[in-house]
């Protein structure tokens, strides 16, 4: 992407609320915000290793009527595919969670034992994971409630009220569960990437069946085009499994895996084009439409074309299957959405940043051969957020950078933006103690005091306007995924991260005015090390 995710705490939104009147004069503005400010409460719970956190959306009540009807058909597009990640998690995550989520509703026993408070705390981490595997480790969460509990809430429901399939009864299914939940060794992990394991048959993810790493490999060696001008993401939005011993694709789209869902994405997409704010959105929406109809990833190339083009909506939306992370090979994407609106003080005062964008490449420490002759396309804002689904939540990234094919971005530029309230409850919920007790010295206290949240979010915007639009791969190569393979995403992030700080240092950042002063870098500089040395200590289990 990509994208960052912070790596102290994890946010869910529980809640949307919206701050400003128009019709207000600017001190009673200030008043009723510091009331508000005052009385909201950005940390909602806490389990585990996570920190539950509420996020304000400032501005929706400045859009247009037409604007928030077309914000409210793009959120129930985006929350119409939020089952899907479940799925591609893991193939028994849907029976998992709808089980667990009736034993919840159901419950009428004693809520002060030990094995229901472990089952709650369970439940929690399998919404916030979108499945029963830890959303950063991969690895299966461990029940902390008793075999014996679990199967007696099983029995106290009525065969309506389990997910049942065709044929099967409640003692199958506590068969079939029990080995699922309790053996560590059973599915142990979703995505195993350890050198010398097939990488395909180790993890438990839902985008293979039944197939091993060599011969998906095989099969993409002979399936991928390396000669064409306009080469397509092959995978991205299919399973691969094995029918009558041959190696077939099952896209998802209307008519193949996931229809039901899908179908309802396309309804709301439509219902969101016709409102939609200009010609380059709602050419933009139809052809997301068409890509989901008919699942051919040169619509997708058309889309992400159009897309990126449109740089003048207030409202924007990223839906469909986007990222990478969570192959191990790298070429199958989870389904994840974001609907946003700009937030146009903050986007016009970091403009700069990517108007200076041929400067960075022209400075940066590539060697000369891989850098940018002519830097295209790439637009930066910043983005209120309205709704996360799939793979964007609860876990959130703070920054974006789309889209993912190397020659769209080469040809055509991209969409950097970086999530302004997202970031903002990050700030507000991670300030104070931690800091102050990890922190090395005064001058390094001050610093953060001072100037901790603008360098975070100036990070954030080096990253992904500067980092990932930086550089271009050689001719020939082919795309990154398929010359690094597994290891294709973490060192994008890594560079990207890298080119960041880098830059963030550098005076050019006071000279164009985004930073009051340097001092902004060495905070950022502080933050990152002492990050890395001891706050993520924080949600290590």
């Amino acid at each position: 992407m990509k994208r960052i995710k912070n790596v102290f705490l994890v946010l869910f939104s529980l809640t949307m609320l919206t701050w400003g009147c128009s019709q207000k004069t600017v001190d009673e503005q200030t008043e009723s915000s510091t009331i508000a400010q005052d009385s909201f409460q950005v940390k909602a719970d806490q389990f585990a290793d996570l920190q539950i956190l509420r996020y304000r959306v400032p501005g929706f009540e400045d859009l247009t009527a037409k604007e928030k009807e077309l914000v409210y058909y793009l959120y129930e597009a985006a929350l119409s595919g939020r089952d899907i990640i479940y799925d591609q998690n893991y193939k028994h995550n849907l029976t998992i969670r709808r089980t667990i989520e009736s034993i919840v509703a159901n419950f009428e026993g004693d809520t002060a034992t030990t094995d229901y408070k472990a089952f709650m705390t369970y439940a929690k981490r399998m919404w916030f994971s979108n499945g029963i595997h830890h959303h950063y480790s991969k690895q299966k969460l461990a029940p902390e409630f008793s075999k014996d509990f679990f199967v007696a809430q099983i029995e106290t429901l009525s065969d309506d009220q389990l997910p049942l399939s065709k044929g099967e009864n409640k003692d199958q299914l506590i068969e079939k569960l029990i080995p699922i939940l309790f053996d560590a060794d059973v599915d142990a992990t979703i995505l195993d990437q350890t050198e010398g394991v097939d990488m395909v048959a180790a993890s438990a993810n839902n985008y293979y069946e039944g197939v091993t790493q060599s011969e998906v490999e095989q099969y993409y060696a002979l399936t991928i085009d390396k000669d064409a001008k306009e080469p397509v993401m092959y995978g991205l939005n299919s399973k691969l499994l094995k029918e009558n011993g041959k190696l077939v694709e099952k896209q998802y789209k209307v008519g193949g895996m996931y229809s039901e869902a899908i179908e309802k994405i396309v309804y709301w997409l439509q219902k969101a084009s016709s409102v939609a704010e200009n010609q380059n959105q709602k050419k933009a929406l139809d052809l997301l439409v068409k890509y989901y109809q008919s699942g051919d990833l040169k619509e997708f190339n058309n889309y992400n074309i159009a897309w990126v083009r449109d740089t003048a909506s207030v409202v924007d939306v990223v839906n469909g299957f986007i990222e990478v992370y969570g192959d191990a090979l790298g070429y199958r994407a989870a389904y994840e959405a974001v609907v946003s609106i700009k937030d146009k003080e903050a986007s016009e005062k970091m403009a700069a940043i990517s108007k200076n964008a041929q400067w960075f490449e022209d400075n940066s420490p590539l060697m000369e051969e891989h850098k940018k002759k002519e830097v295209k396309g790439i637009t930066y804002k910043v983005i209120t957020v309205v709704v996360e689904a799939g793979d964007a939540a609860p876990s959130t990234p703070i920054g974006i950078n789309l889209p993912n094919s190397d020659w769209i971005r080469k040809e055509h530029g991209s969409k950097s933006v970086s999530l302004g309230n997202i970031s903002d409850a990050y700030t507000e919920a991670s300030s104070g103690n931690a800091t102050e007790e990890f922190v090395y010295g005064d001058e390094a206290q001050a610093r953060a005091k001072k100037y901790g949240t603008i360098s975070g979010k100036m990070h954030t915007t080096l990253h992904e306007v500067v980092g990932h639009a930086s550089g271009q791969l050689n001719p020939g190569v082919g795309s990154a995924n398929e010359t690094l393979k597994n290891y294709a995403s973490a060192l994008e992030e890594a560079r990207a991260d890298l080119v960041s700080l880098y830059f963030i240092i550098d005076p050019k950042l006071v000279e164009i005015g985004v930073i009051p002063s340097t001092e902004v870098g060495k905070a950022q500089y502080d933050s990152y090390i002492r990050n890395g040395l001891m706050l993520q200590l924080n949600r290590i289990e």
